[in-house]
């Protein structure tokens, strides 16, 4: 007798305790190098691929998984009569959902459940981890589909990037907004609205003090969240304290059962790069 299976897409940020403690299944995306692919998380890391990009003065092209890598993944799970559920990153980011779906066609497997999260990373990752909770409470896939396709318009998604050189170089924003934003020493937060990206607040100054206001200005936010978990999603912070500040800060507003850290994978660095933080959650 198979069991509802839940997976993701390498860009759900997930670390690897949190991967293992809800028997996560992952599907790579690739990040290209010099002309060569290399999986996500599996055979690259987001620090290799930092140093990479500072030292080539570029950005890697991203792509989504290979099929015969999502074939690999799933028939696993075919094998083993489980039913998937698959929750990747935005549609109108990456067409990776469309090939789990070829790749279960492929398969004639008629138990996989796609579910475009219309999100990126840890924005992904609260609705892979709502979704285990639902499996484990007994819950089937139906209403699972149903309660994560519903509520996905809930997840409040944002991040403050140091610097828009990274986007601007994979095409996700324009080289003279970027220009503008060096220049001025403007912070931007990068909001996730309807599966796609977008400038929202602007934040001048230093990058430290930066971060701090964006996360206490959403204090009443947060404290009017699902209390479940909240994300502190980040890309190689060189400042260990700030980050430690943050978390403490919303551990203190006593509201949240989990503060769960994680670092960015290769995609999302690949396009914010280092010094870049964000705090994920569901609203009610």
């Amino acid at each position: 007798m198979g069991k509802i299976r839940i997976v993701s897409d390498s860009t759900c940020d997930l670390s690897e305790e949190l991967i293992k403690e809800y028997d996560i299944g992952i599907i790579p995306l690739c990040i290209i190098l010099d002309d060569k692919s290399y999986f996500d998380g599996e055979e690259i890391t987001a620090y290799q691929v930092l140093d990479w990009s500072e030292k080539n003065k570029t950005t890697p092209k991203t792509a989504a998984t290979s099929i015969e890598k999502a074939t690999e993944v799933l028939k696993k799970y075919q094998e083993a009569g489980d039913e998937v559920i698959f929750i990747g990153i935005s549609e109108d980011m990456s067409t990776n959902c469309n090939v789990v779906r070829l790749a279960a066609d492929d398969l004639d497997y008629d138990k996989v459940h796609v579910i475009n999260s219309m999100n990126l990373s840890s924005g992904i990752g609260l609705q892979v981890l709502r979704a285990a909770d639902m499996a484990a409470k007994g819950k089937n896939a139906d209403e699972i589909v149903a309660a994560i396709s519903e509520s996905r318009v809930d997840v409040r998604a944002s991040f403050v990037v140091n610097t828009l050189t990274f986007l601007a170089r994979g095409g996700r924003c324009s080289a003279v907004t970027a220009l503008l934003a060096s220049t001025l020493k403007i912070k931007p937060r990068i909001d996730v609205t309807l599966g796609t990206m977008g400038v929202g607040k602007k934040y001048h100054g230093n990058f430290d003090k930066s971060l701090l206001k964006y996360v206490q200005e959403m204090e009443e936010n947060l404290l009017a969240a699902d209390p479940t978990r909240v994300f502190v999603t980040h890309s190689r912070m060189e400042n260990r304290e700030l980050v430690e500040s943050i978390i403490s800060y919303l551990k203190g507003l006593n509201h949240f059962k989990e503060v769960l850290e994680t670092d960015a994978g290769c995609v999302i660095s690949s396009h914010c790069g280092p010094n870049c933080l964000g705090v994920l959650y569901y609203q009610k």
